[in-house]
């Protein structure tokens, strides 16, 4: 698919692999200039550079989405190197899962840090520029299923997916007089190394086998029995980053049909 995204700036967080390296990769293929944002600054590096190396423009920079200090350096440090920032895709996140009456609130709290507070203090900061400039901007937030539905073992995880809903929809009241859209993505499972960690994970605490997680936990409320892909993933930020704002605050479902709503 072709996005045109020629002169614009889009700063992607956990972007140095999975989902947000391919999101990265296809917003740098439709013109944009990409930072790619993550913990892991030499994985980032490492995008970047391959980014570059393919002919597009692409920079790396260190952010701890937790850390507001971290998010407003990256942020800035993008706004100076390319003259603002005109989207945002809001993805760095981590999965734990325990039984709700056995969640450690230790992970708990790491779960709401890096999903809810790292959307707020990403999204705040990139809003901030956005306004300032005056020329509008996308914020696109990477939700779930589990945005819209439960699961098992995933109490915090749901939680933080559900919230993201409706910070985005807020986003996108307050925003809209500036040009501001947002939105968020909501995809089924995607075999990202994420996903990959979980599988054993629930065999284990499931007494089933991997296989069993696959078929009966993972896809078996799809229409096709299939993973989304990271295509399938990166091409609707793309289109999102690149609609004029008919679909601001709304989330789309990317799920081979697991949830219809």
């Amino acid at each position: 698919m072709n996005f045109n995204l020629t002169n614009k700036v889009a700063l992607i967080t956990g972007a140095a692999s999975g989902i947000g390296e391919q999101c990265a990769r296809t917003l740098a293929a439709s013109g944009a200039s990409v930072v790619v944002a993550d913990m892991n600054i030499d994985g980032a590096r490492a995008v970047a550079q391959s980014i570059v190396a393919a002919g597009g423009t692409a920079m790396a920079v260190s952010m701890n989405v937790t850390s507001e200090d971290e998010v407003n350096a990256g942020i800035d440090a993008a706004v100076a190197a390319y003259g603002g920032i005109d989207v945002l895709l809001s993805n760095a996140g981590v999965q734990i899962v325990h039984p709700f009456e056995d969640y450690p609130f230790e992970d708990w709290k790491k779960m709401m840090a890096i999903h809810a507070d790292g959307a707020f203090l990403t999204s705040k900061a990139a809003y901030a520029h956005m306004k300032k400039a005056g020329r509008g901007g996308k914020i696109v937030f990477m939700g779930s299923v589990h945005s819209h539905e439960a699961s098992k073992l995933k109490s915090a995880y749901v939680f933080a997916k559900h919230g993201v809903l409706g910070l985005a929809r807020v986003v996108a009241k307050e925003g809209g007089p500036f040009g501001i859209h947002s939105y968020v993505v909501c995809p089924g499972y995607v075999r990202t190394p994420l996903v990959e960690k979980q599988i054993p994970e629930q065999a284990r605490t499931l007494n089933i086998t991997e296989e069993e997680v696959i078929k009966t936990v993972m896809l078996k409320d799809t229409v096709d029995g299939e993973f989304t892909t990271l295509n399938d993933v990166a091409n609707m930020v793309a289109y999102l980053a690149s609609e004029p704002g008919a679909l601001t605050g709304q989330s789309i479902n990317i799920s081979h049909g697991w949830n219809l709503n």
